[in-house]
């Protein structure tokens, strides 16, 4: 068991149902260590160099990656059918790498929505890392596609350590949650390039404090552009496919603050 984010790392990672040997997850460990900095610091340079060179991959295939990030239970899924279909009548193909601890049920939910998608089950590891990402991409046509978005697993904490070579970042946050996630959980949001507050037509049941939580987003994540959508009600959809589309024309720079 990893103190430093809770995962045993002898886990059962699965692409599309096959397989993948803990040591070559980009995860594995010396045997007898304690899991002290000095042992998590060269995992995540190891992850940042495999990141470098999904960036470069995925750069050289003209495919702009966001790693959407969030709690379990947030509206990812929902958001992101949604945002595969209007990004689609708009001309731009998606496609989507999932990661989830044990189910495939998000994955199953995309396809039916018609769009290519690539499951990873990380059994007990609680994060994607950069290499599993880079196994899972080789299962799909990049050349087909203009934008990968990787579904990463439901946690806010070690997501954040781990680079996975996406070009920006977006973190949501639900109504249902409460306006108080980001100074709750601060490296995440911090690292955010997009802030997506979703489930605004729950807003009101859920007693949410919107000038709260811009407060807080604006203390935590003054640098990252914030949205406001309901994927059930439609609203903030089309301003949320807009930044999408406008970052991937700008290019593949992103801010670069949250590369290791």
């Amino acid at each position: 068991m990893c103190k430093e984010c809770g995962c045993d790392h002898g886990g059962d990672v699965r692409i599309d149902g096959c397989p993948v040997e803990p040591r070559e997850h980009g995860h594995s460990h010396e045997e007898g260590h304690t899991h002290a900095e000095d042992v998590h610091m060269p995992i995540l340079d190891e992850n940042a160099r495999v990141a470098e060179r999904n960036r470069g991959y995925f750069e050289a295939k003209n495919v702009w990656v966001l790693n959407v990030l969030s709690s379990p239970g947030s509206g990812k899924t929902t958001l992101l059918a949604e945002t595969a279909r209007r990004l689609k009548a708009q001309g731009a193909e998606v496609g989507m790498i999932v990661g989830d601890l044990a189910t495939d049920n998000d994955a199953v939910r995309l396809r039916e929505a018609g769009i290519p998608v690539v499951q990873i089950t990380t059994g007990t590891m609680c994060h994607l890392d950069a290499s599993m990402v880079a196994r899972a991409a080789r299962q799909m046509d990049l050349d087909s596609l203009d934008i990968l978005i990787i579904e990463n697993v439901g946690n806010l904490v070690c997501p954040a350590d781990f680079d996975l070579g996406e070009h920006a970042r977006a973190v949501l946050l639900s109504t249902t949650e409460g306006e108080d996630k980001p100074l709750k959980y601060p490296p995440m949001f911090h690292m955010a390039d997009i802030v997506v507050i979703t489930k605004t037509d729950l807003a009101g049941p859920a007693g949410f404090d919107r000038t709260a939580a811009l407060a807080n987003l604006n203390r935590i994540a003054h640098h990252a552009d914030i949205l406001e959508v309901s994927a059930r009600t439609g609203d903030g959809i089309d301003t949320w496919c807009d930044v999408l589309r406008h970052l991937r024309t700008r290019g593949y720079a992103g801010d670069g603050h949250h590369h290791h």
